[in-house]
């Protein structure tokens, strides 16, 4: 599986996907502008040593890790999405895109792909948004139980 991280703002949230990817096994790719240097203490810190166990591609455009990635589908997680994160059937070779932390992903992505793919976790109707490392890991996780954990 892969996970996409669209113009990630903060170290230790990139940090904390490296090692989940590492744990799970997915890739991860960070679109340019990143808002840190990959160098960064506090990515190295939350990622612990698990740097050396993830797999982990800088593409400069969102179209450029697309095409990389060739993806069998492409899940955009949004608080504008109306379909449930865990209604969706995932498979090993999908991508799972997330957005910036303070701005999310670019309405013209997300218009341009079907609604079913434009997904949310379901929150309290006051809340503005989760962590981003805690949504990606809810959705990975949920992603690789639906694969039996292969």
């Amino acid at each position: 599986m892969h996970i996409i991280l669209h113009q990630p703002e903060i170290a230790p949230n990139t940090g904390n996907i490296i090692r989940l990817c590492a744990n799970t096994g997915c890739s991860l790719h960070l679109i340019e502008p990143l808002g840190f240097e990959m160098d960064d203490k506090r990515l190295k810190r939350a990622g612990l040593d698990y740097h050396e166990w993830a797999k982990v591609l800088i593409h400069a455009t969102l179209g450029e890790a697309i095409e990389a990635v060739s993806p069998g589908c492409v899940y955009a997680f949004t608080t504008k999405g109306d379909t449930n994160f865990s209604s969706v059937q995932y498979n090993k070779n999908d991508a799972l895109i997330f957005g910036a932390e303070t701005r999310g992903l670019p309405d013209s992505f997300l218009t341009s792909l079907p609604a079913g793919q434009c997904v949310r976790l379901p929150m309290k109707s006051h809340s503005r948004s989760l962590n981003l490392s805690n949504t990606v890991a809810v959705a990975v996780y949920e992603a690789w139980r639906q694969q039996d954990y292969a």
